[in-house]
């Protein structure tokens, strides 16, 4: 893989969320790209079952719980330095508005924003990221462009990942760390069956799919787009934001 642009050999990545769905995939498809991949979950069992799906050696383990500023801390405190972090970690749980209380923005806010921006802030503070990295960021084209009823707080929450990330990237070109982020839209993950079961009609579904001229995606699409953000190809890339709808917004 000398030539080859979108090569991660050599390359040390962390993946937060990884223990399921699209962290999981991001994970296995970028270990097989050539990079040392550090996972990270919640879930040691499930995180435990990835980690056995790597392809290669020097591949690391740790749980955390990123929730807890305690576990950030531990965590960035056993890794050496690194080349990328890809954040997958995320939760989507429908809310209407009206019944919103802070607990519910506590909730979302926690996993799906704070947790990245303290990772990367405790990272870049203490000097793990290295020069030319690339830190990538999953969020939802719910978060700023196609809106759902009952979404708005993780809607919310993803556009501020989006805004951070854009922060992120102008801070560190001097050492040229690049920021950017990957919108996609329904991906076949548990997520996907989680929001699926609020449709809960099978036709309702069939329907809700035709609106996505390529259909649902798969994780690997994901995957695969986080592998150019990682990659040596995308270096004059950054404060951007990826969009992967299968056409959805094209109607």
């Amino acid at each position: 893989m000398q030539n080859n642009p979108f090569s991660l050999e050599g390359k040390t990545i962390l993946i937060t969320g990884a223990s399921s769905g699209i962290g999981r995939e991001v994970a296995i498809s970028t270990s097989k790209m050539g990079a040392k991949v550090i996972i990270t979950g919640r879930n040691e069992e499930r995180l435990k079952s990835t980690f056995n799906d790597l392809l290669g050696d020097g591949h690391i383990l740790l749980s955390a719980d990123l929730t807890q500023e305690e576990d950030i801390t531990k965590l960035v405190n056993s890794i050496s330095q690194i080349n990328g972090v890809v954040h997958c970690a995320g939760i989507l749980q429908p809310f209407p508005i009206k019944f919103i209380q802070k607990k519910q923005i506590d909730t979302m806010f926690n996993i799906n924003y704070y947790s990245a921006v303290l990772l990367s802030s405790k990272l870049l503070k203490q000097k793990k990221v290295l020069e030319k990295a690339s830190l990538v960021f999953v969020t939802s084209i719910s978060g700023t462009h196609q809106p759902y009823f009952g979404g708005a707080l993780y809607a919310g929450s993803k556009a501020a990942i989006e805004a951070f990330s854009k922060g992120l990237a102008l801070e560190n070109s001097g050492q040229k760390i690049r920021s950017n982020c990957i919108s996609p839209g329904m991906i076949r993950t548990p997520i996907f069956d989680e929001f699926i079961g609020y449709i809960s009609v099978d036709d309702n579904v069939k329907a809700y799919e035709k609106n996505y001229p390529l259909g649902f995606g798969e994780p690997v699409d994901v995957a695969n787009a986080a592998i150019y953000l990682l990659s040596d190809a995308s270096k004059w890339v950054t404060g951007s934001t990826i969009i992967m709808d299968g056409g959805l917004m094209v109607r």
